[in-house]
């Protein structure tokens, strides 16, 4: 549960806001919004719940995919798992994280230098044994949520000073259905990204069957609430012209709040809260890349681990393309990730359809409830998601679409170099 907190309670909840105040002026569809996207996540770790319980092993939708659909179809997954799917996430919570702390310290120019600091930190705790890894996610998970809990509650006794409104209006239908509304989407579905990270360690936990779906569903919640409480907050606190447009909302709100020195020192723990969500897919991560590694022979270096069973190749890995992806737009990056990281998402929950037709009969200790309803909706909003990206950010999908491309291309090499490998 606290991976999955961790991976979802990360650059979104405090960057999302700001770049949903430059389009909508509406305190009613902003938390309709972020309704919306959990709702999406709900639906989308229901289906993970069953699926994992049926086929507990690590490696997320690489392992899923393979299984339910083919190998081929698995491998992209991976391939945009390893390439930029946690390597791209991970740079984006870094390089926040060294702004807030460069900031809060009062040097900026070090940004860069923090965030590079803290990613090779993150990553060689996690190359020790897999408890002090557990532990260092689940104290700092701990730390996190309680800290933009008490930062949300803190706002809502600060009311007053908020510029937009939460009751509905005639006008709020206008804003639901234009543009703005459909790009803060975007934003509002990549804060919720992460829900499926327990998904990823399966084979490391004990009783997948019954800890995983509990942990999907139960840290899933937990997050749309404090998403909820946490912008209705912001919101009911700080003038929406401070945030309008600015990545570093947490920072802004807590200077609004406390002041320049008390802003100054919640600018740090938020700093050190971010530290959570670089740990939870620093550990995800590399599981997709080391049973990558499993399957095929030429990535068998991935696969290697230490005396303490963690594969510290792929995690390394990881931290390089991170470290190289900190020079990135931030915006440009969670467009594309958007985009391939929803086809896989939809082809992994479509999937609980397929295995239901295919395999009837096959043992499954969770069921999703209300079926067909949660993968019917999740298909659906992935769908509308999908069309709208193509329309408003086709270079960023388009990318996307050729990284699947190629990822196609290595499978086939991959395939071809098997043959050498085989006896």
């Amino acid at each position: 549960m606290a991976l999955v907190i961790g991976n979802m309670v990360g650059v979104g909840v405090f960057t999302s806001l700001g770049w949903q105040l430059s389009g909508i002026d509406s305190g009613f569809a902003i938390l309709l919004l972020w309704v919306l996207g959990g709702i999406y996540a709900l639906c989308g770790a229901l289906c993970y719940g069953e699926l994992v319980a049926a086929l507990p092993r690590c490696g997320g939708e690489y392992h899923l995919l393979s299984k339910v659909y083919h190998p081929a179809v698995g491998f992209l997954s991976g391939w945009i798992s390893i390439t930029v799917g946690f390597a791209a996430p991970v740079a984006f919570s870094a390089l926040l994280f060294g702004r807030y702390f460069a900031e809060a310290l009062g040097m900026g120019e070090s940004s860069v230098l923090f965030s590079v600091l803290i990613l090779i930190s993150v990553s060689a705790f996690h190359m020790w044994r897999l408890p002090v890894g557990g532990g260092f996610q689940l104290l700092f998970t701990a730390l996190k949520f309680l800290l933009v809990l008490v930062l949300a509650v803190t706002g809502f006794f600060h009311v007053g000073g908020g510029t937009v409104s939460f009751t509905p209006s005639a006008a709020d239908w206008a804003v639901i259905t234009g543009a703005p509304f459909a790009i803060s989407l975007f934003y509002v579905n990549y804060s919720f990204a992460g829900w499926n990270a327990a998904a990823y360690v399966a084979g490391e936990v004990r009783d997948p069957a019954r800890s995983v779906p509990r942990a999907l569903l139960l840290g899933t919640f937990s997050v749309l609430l404090l998403y909820l409480i946490v912008n209705a907050g912001f919101l009911a606190s700080t003038p929406a012209s401070k945030m309008a447009g600015k990545e570093e909302v947490g920072l802004i709100v807590a200077q609004h709040l406390f002041g320049e020195r008390g802003g100054t020192l919640v600018g740090i723990l938020i700093a050190f809260g971010l530290i959570s969500a670089i740990s939870a897919m620093t550990w995800a991560g590399p599981r997709v890349s080391q049973m990558l590694g499993q399957d095929y022979p030429p990535l068998q270096i991935l696969a290697r681990t230490n005396r303490h069973r963690i594969p510290v190749f792929a995690i390394i890995l990881q931290t390089l393309l991170a470290l190289g992806l900190l020079w990135a737009k931030p915006m440009a990056i969670i467009l594309y990730l958007e985009f391939v990281l929803n086809l896989s998402l939809a082809a992994a929950v479509f999937g609980v359809v397929v295995l239901r037709h295919r395999n009837p009969d096959l043992h499954r200790p969770f069921r999703c409830p209300l079926y067909p309803l949660p993968p019917f909706l999740f298909i659906i909003m992935a769908f509308y998601l999908e069309c709208r990206l193509l329309m408003e950010h086709p270079i960023e999908s388009l990318c996307g679409l050729a990284t699947i491309a190629s990822g196609a291309i290595i499978y086939r090499w991959l395939r071809q170099k098997e043959k050498q490998f085989s006896p």
